[in-house]
């Protein structure tokens, strides 16, 4: 697992290599067949490359800093980022509205949750019917159900019984 500070040298890298190319995420995207937010995840050092997807992020970029982003990345975050106001509002929206859609949720799926491993995220430009630009963010979660909690399902018991 490489450190925040190699962390922090290596995105900086990856962004110079991005701004060199002269491409947008959209256009990086499009070119490797992965999401948009997914690109600059793997340019942040916050998603791990696949090598079947190696081949077309260097061809996109033509770069061989590539090996850096197939190593599993230090998922995090800089506190201070909540200050930036694009989070900031992100962040705002998911505390006004969380709990509405945790209730729809329930409604639809049953109890459970959302999980960001199976995750899908894009950024979208579109016109709203004024015509004014409107940013479209869509978050595509799995949802996996709670369980219930019963000690014939635990496999730690069911390990301890068959040693008995």
């Amino acid at each position: 697992m490489e450190g925040s500070q190699s962390k922090a040298i290596i995105s900086s890298r990856l962004q110079i290599i991005k701004q060199k190319s002269g491409k947008s995420y959209n256009q990086i995207a499009e070119e490797t067949g992965l999401t948009n937010v997914y690109v600059a995840q793997l340019l942040k050092r916050q998603a791990q490359l696949k090598p079947e997807t190696a081949d077309k992020l260097r061809a996109a970029l033509q770069e061989e800093l590539l090996h850096e982003i197939m190593k599993p990345p230090l998922r995090s975050y800089d506190p201070n980022l909540i200050q930036e106001p694009t989070v900031y509002r992100l962040n705002e929206a998911v505390m006004h509205f969380g709990e509405s859609i945790e209730e729809i949720i329930n409604e639809e799926f049953g109890d459970g949750i959302m999980s960001a491993i199976d995750f899908y995220c894009s950024v979208d430009k579109v016109k709203g019917v004024d015509g004014k630009d409107r940013v479209v963010i869509t978050l595509d979660w799995k949802y996996l159900p709670y369980s219930e909690q019963k000690p014939e399902h635990m496999v730690s018991r069911l390990k301890q019984q068959q040693r008995s």
